[in-house]
């Protein structure tokens, strides 16, 4: 049977901080506001997770640390996250000791993870899942805190340089590998600089590499702010899922309290549908955006996605070739 799968994709769950006290405050399902029918409605979703879980007080020092405390994962499971991105540059706030215990924390909840580990090994590994008979590899990777850099007998994450040669070509030569054993590759970067309204040359030209080896979904996220999707070989490219959830102080230009929820619908190896949905983050809480906020949220995209030919509806739909993926059921 040629199943269908629906994956869900969100920028930034950052829950430490004043999220972690408001969610003390108002309970664990507070961060999700009206969104976790859509959270439960899928069957895969997939996370950067911006924080540490931890009770550790080995602060590094560095200009912003995020912890939240170990139960709050609980969070987590209740809007069905299945899946964390941790190679990022938060994973390490609270040294060696707040690693552990978030790896520990999310292996008790039952929550996968990739992108981090014990050594560079590790690290490096994909994530390997299956679901509706879809088998789905997923690499995370960072190009921040180049000193979080896993090694042999030491913990970090799975560091990339995109502007070194060597670090791209181990990266694609990994997701090369793996793709023989997968319908779908996607891969979870955490890369660039903060508050960038669209994603660099080099960014843009690493991203259609990892396509034409493979890759079937990129999965982007560290500017804090959403930038333009692309649809290149029939594969999808989204260089920055913005925020999700956090405390942040608000850009008045780039709006990061605005983003989506991304919702892909795959089948085998074939996307056949993209959808975008409009979110708004107040008060430590995400909630359908609506009204000018969901209009600003769907002509933003849509400015930025047309740079890549990429066209999007006013009802938040890919369009592609004339047709949306919605009424296309074809890999474009």
């Amino acid at each position: 049977m040629n199943e269908k799968l629906l994956i869900g994709f969100t920028g930034d769950v950052m829950i430490g901080r004043g999220v972690d006290a408001a969610i003390s405050t108002n309970g664990y399902t507070y961060p999700w506001g009206n969104l976790l029918p859509l959270l439960s409605s899928t069957d895969l979703n997939v996370i950067n997770l911006e924080t540490t879980l931890t009770n550790s007080s080995s602060e590094v020092f560095k200009t912003f640390n995020f912890k939240a405390s170990p139960d709050k994962v609980e969070c987590l499971k209740l809007a069905h996250i299945h899946i964390a991105n941790i190679a990022n540059n938060h994973i390490l706030d609270f040294s060696e000791s707040g690693f552990y215990e978030t790896l520990r924390t999310l292996d008790l909840a039952g929550i996968k993870y990739t992108g981090a580990g014990n050594n560079e090994i590790e690290a490096a590994k994909p994530l390997l899942s299956i679901n509706k008979n879809i088998r789905i590899v997923i690499f995370g990777f960072t190009d921040n805190e180049p000193g979080w850099k896993a090694e042999p007998g030491k913990c970090g994450v799975n560091f990339i340089d995109i502007a070194n040669t060597q670090d791209r070509k181990s990266a694609l030569h990994q997701v090369e590998t793996f793709k023989t054993h997968a319908d779908v590759v996607i891969i979870s970067l955490h890369w660039g600089p903060n508050l960038k309204e669209a994603p660099g040359p080099k960014h843009i030209h690493f991203a259609h590499q990892l396509v034409d080896h493979g890759a079937t979904i990129i999965h982007g996220h560290s500017a804090h702010n959403f930038q333009g999707l692309e649809v290149y070989k029939g594969k999808l490219i989204l260089y920055d899922t913005g925020d999700f959830v956090d405390d942040y102080v608000v850009n008045a230009e780039l709006k990061n309290d605005h983003s989506f929820f991304y919702m892909v619908t795959m089948q085998k190896n074939n996307i056949i549908e993209i959808k975008l949905v409009p979110v708004l983050i107040s008060n430590c809480q995400v909630n359908y955006a609506t009204g000018d906020d969901k209009n600003w949220c769907l002509h933003r995209i849509q400015q930025l996605s047309a740079k890549f030919g990429t066209t999007i509806t006013n009802e938040g739909l890919v369009v592609t070739e004339k047709r949306s993926f919605a009424n296309n059921n074809l890999n474009v």
